[in-house]
């Protein structure tokens, strides 16, 4: 019988390898939003059928995907980003691949891919972002609108970056800004109209102002909920399209 999966620990998260059954040499790193999650046994990738069903489609097409639990709601933080490329580091030792490799980041999986793009550019072929959370300043001063909300989030980026709860404000205004972006990876964003936690004016657009800037290349797609979407065959065909040269 053969091995489709494989689950593993680095740093004692849990990652998943799926393993396509004709292999097409490429690869694509998985990088999910807050309520993204892996343990021993399973995912959210595994658990929800959208997702499961885009992971499936993904693998008849021939391309082995990865990712990692990467810290649960780490917001970009440093350790995450190494814990990523540990993770490519890896799957690239342990696999027959391509060392250029797709990314699909969703949410707040956005920080992490870009921090990728810049630091390892030369081995992203491709990125997708879904809905994505681009700008972790503007998001953390949206949220100031709601206290609830705002106060979880303030203890959530303590606990990832490891500062205290009273430095979380001086950490922010010291992050760098969309504006330090130099990464020209091929880019597709897909950003839902409403009802997403991320505002495509200050996220998406705003990402997209600078990639013209850069004269870098990248596609914004806009869908409202009643529009019928093919993620698995949008992606499929973006891919392709980035795998020409070798």
């Amino acid at each position: 019988m053969s091995i489709d999966k494989r689950t593993f620990q680095i740093d004692n998260q849990w990652n998943i390898i799926h393993l396509p059954e004709q292999p097409n040499g490429f690869a694509v790193m998985i990088i999910g939003d807050c309520s993204h999650y892996v343990d021993e046994y399973t995912s959210l990738w595994k658990q929800n059928t959208e997702r499961a069903n885009l992971i499936q489609s993904l693998k008849n097409q021939g391309y082995t995907i990865f990712y990692s639990n990467l810290y649960g709601r780490h917001w970009g933080s440093p350790s995450s980003v190494i814990l990523a490329k540990r993770l490519y580091h890896y799957v690239m030792k342990h696999e027959i691949l391509n060392p250029n490799i797709h990314l699909i980041a969703e949410g707040m999986g956005s920080l992490v891919a870009l921090r990728l793009m810049e630091d390892m550019e030369e081995h992203i072929r491709s990125a997708l972002f879904i809905n994505p959370c681009i700008d972790l300043k503007s998001h953390f001063n949206h949220e100031r609108q709601n206290r609830l909300f705002f106060k979880r989030l303030i203890r959530e980026i303590s606990s990832a970056y490891q500062v205290q709860v009273d430095n979380v404000e001086h950490l922010i205004d010291n992050l760098p800004s969309i504006k330090d972006l130099k990464a020209k990876t091929p880019v597709q964003i897909w950003h839902a109209a409403r009802g997403v936690a991320f505002n495509f004016k200050d996220h998406s657009r705003t990402y997209e102002k600078r990639r013209q800037n850069l004269n870098a290349p990248i596609s914004l797609s806009i869908h409202v909920p009643e529009t019928t979407f093919n993620p698995a065959r949008a992606f499929q065909a973006f891919f392709k399209n980035h795998e020409k040269l070798l």
